[in-house]
């Protein structure tokens, strides 16, 4: 197995860049969001990903995939206030380490790049490569779009 590197497009959010990193910090902020739609928009774009019974805590959150298995993944290191990285477990046919970059541009603006280390099968790439830098991608507008209080 090799080790792909996908990075997001750098995407603007309208926040504070302390805000953004107590709000992305904390999984439970993420799972109210979840709960709230998000996953069942997952389920319609995608309806061959079927995610349930999403549970998180502070540092940690795990859900079903359909067909997969239990993911789980988990927050191993918040430099605070620049980055969050965060690291997959469980039954997913891959493996993950992933980093959220946050930099000032003004007092109420951050920059936020995603940064995804996923190491896969040539076959499992060759079937969801182009899928994982489109979705990297997707979840960086998703993040920057994000209720932060």
């Amino acid at each position: 197995m090799a080790v792909t590197k996908y990075v997001s497009e750098t995407k603007i959010v309208e926040h504070n860049q302390q805000i953004v990193f107590d709000y992305l910090s904390n999984f439970e902020n993420l799972s109210e969001y979840l709960n709230s739609g998000l996953i069942e928009k997952i389920t319609k774009q995608i309806p061959q990903v079927k995610i349930t019974d999403f549970e998180s805590d502070r540092d940690s959150c795990q859900f079903k995939i359909t067909g997969m298995g239990v993911a789980q993944i988990r927050i191993v290191n918040r430099e605070p206030y620049k980055t969050i990285k965060v690291e997959s477990s469980g039954g997913l046919p891959l493996s993950f380490t992933f980093w959220i970059q946050l930099i000032p541009t003004t007092a109420f603006q951050t920059k936020m790049r995603l940064t995804l280390h996923a190491e896969l099968s040539m076959m499992i790439k060759m079937m969801v490569g182009s899928k994982l830098e489109e979705g990297v991608n997707h979840l960086a507008e998703t993040l920057k779009n994000l209720p932060y209080k």
